[in-house]
């Protein structure tokens, strides 16, 4: 019997189907399930496409088209399929990211014609707890972010995000979307940091949300603070956080070559329990 595959831009009347997807790995598909429950499936608000992948009839994989490329729960079939969607209709994203697997499958289908990459992150480990730290006293200087200090936070995020990705996220726009999603974070509750004397020591927000699972990100120490302890009882405090008014499950992802910072994740309470993968254009 043969097998009828198909690939086509999904709409709001696929939401279930979508979600069903979803929800078949809540920790690795945080990113996708938020933005979906938030937004929905069209495009002007989900800010890309969703691309699904159907075998005989069946939703079975999905690819959030967007600033970032994702392939979710995606066998190589799916994969493939992406791939030849993606080569259509060129690249608008500014990296691919995902599940390592799908990731790398993905890359190397994409790599003639969309490369070369900027950097490659072949494995970024995947952690997740979901208790309080037991060995990690939070630290109770850590709070939430008020609407009124997006002023004092900016900076902090700005040297972040430029320290992990290489570039800054000021250019292009000028950091209008930079900083709106910023604020995005900030007033949904999201973002936490300690504050000394006017000055950011540590910081690290709930990038994305949903009710089985939500994932830290940002996660920064201030240069003359670091050293000191800060991003393991910061964190012990982000945790309790999130598992108190978030959500079941806490995870985030982290480069494999940041042995300093897997360690402190792992004395926090965090496990490794799969691996991501990132390309930057």
């Amino acid at each position: 019997m043969l097998t009828q595959t198909t690939t086509r831009v999904l709409g709001p009347g696929d939401l279930d189907a979508a979600l069903a997807v979803l929800g078949r790995e809540p920790v690795e598909n945080a990113f996708v399930t938020s933005r979906v429950q938030v937004a929905g499936l069209d495009p002007w608000r989900l800010g890309g496409e969703m691309w699904g992948y159907y075998t005989d009839g069946e939703l079975r994989s999905l690819c959030y088209a967007g600033a970032n490329l994702v392939p979710v729960c995606a066998g190589p079939d799916a994969v493939r399929a992406f791939a030849d969607r993606a080569r259509r209709t060129g690249r608008r994203c500014s990296s691919i990211v995902g599940p390592a697997e799908a990731t790398s499958l993905l890359w190397r289908l994409l790599e003639p014609a969309w490369g070369p990459a900027r950097e490659v992150r072949g494995h970024q480990p995947l952690m997740v707890t979901e208790q309080p730290s037991a060995d990690v006293r939070p630290d109770p200087l850590v709070r939430r972010i008020r609407k009124d200090e997006m002023d004092l936070i900016m900076p902090a995020c700005v040297a972040m995000f430029t320290e992990e990705v290489g570039v800054s996220p000021l250019a292009g726009d000028g950091g209008l979307l930079y900083q709106a999603r910023v604020a995005e974070l900030v007033g949904s509750g999201r973002s936490f940091a300690r504050i000394e004397d006017g000055k950011v020591v540590f910081k690290a927000e709930i990038g994305a949300a949903t009710p089985a699972a939500c994932q830290i990100q940002g996660v920064w120490v201030a240069p003359e603070f670091r050293g000191r302890g800060h991003s393991e009882t910061g964190m012990a405090a982000v945790v309790a956080y999130a598992l108190r008014d978030v959500a079941p499950v806490v995870s985030l992802y982290v480069n494999d070559y940041n042995t300093a910072a897997r360690a402190a994740y792992r004395r926090v309470g965090f496990r490794e329990v799969g691996a991501f993968m990132s390309v930057l254009f």
